[in-house]
């Protein structure tokens, strides 16, 4: 099986299906994405680029609201806060590291990310 995400005219992903193998196959049986594209886009139309669950096709998996960066050829996930910024595994970090002691002690000591103060802060509710 195969996964396919649509993009409307924002590269914003629509929706992700499902497209069985015989429907990605070359005449050899060899997955190829353009004959997935072409599949989707005969039943719905549309702009489609395939996905994989383990960040093999594009770095991540492509959800809904994700935004598809051709620059990168990567679905990144909807930006958290103003102040992260985007990673080489098109994933978003916090502009500062988590503590080192988040998750440690009893009961574990929890973080949340507080953007007035660009800082992480102790959760108040653990």
């Amino acid at each position: 099986m195969a996964h396919f995400a649509e993009l409307d005219a924002n590269n914003v992903v629509q929706r992700v299906i499902v497209v069985a193998n015989k429907d990605t196959a070359d005449a050899n049986g060899n997955e190829v994405e353009s004959i997935g594209v072409a599949f989707c886009q005969k039943l719905f139309g549309g702009t489609w680029f395939q996905t994989s669950y383990n960040g093999n096709k594009r770095k991540n998996y492509a959800g809904v609201g994700y935004t598809y960066d051709a620059d990168i050829d990567a679905f990144v996930p909807p930006q958290p806060y103003a102040s992260w910024v985007l990673n080489d595994a098109a994933q978003w970090e916090a502009p500062v590291a988590m503590p080192e002691d988040a998750g440690t002690g009893e009961p574990p000591k929890m973080y949340q990310w507080d953007e007035a103060t660009t800082s992480w802060v102790v959760s108040e509710n653990p």
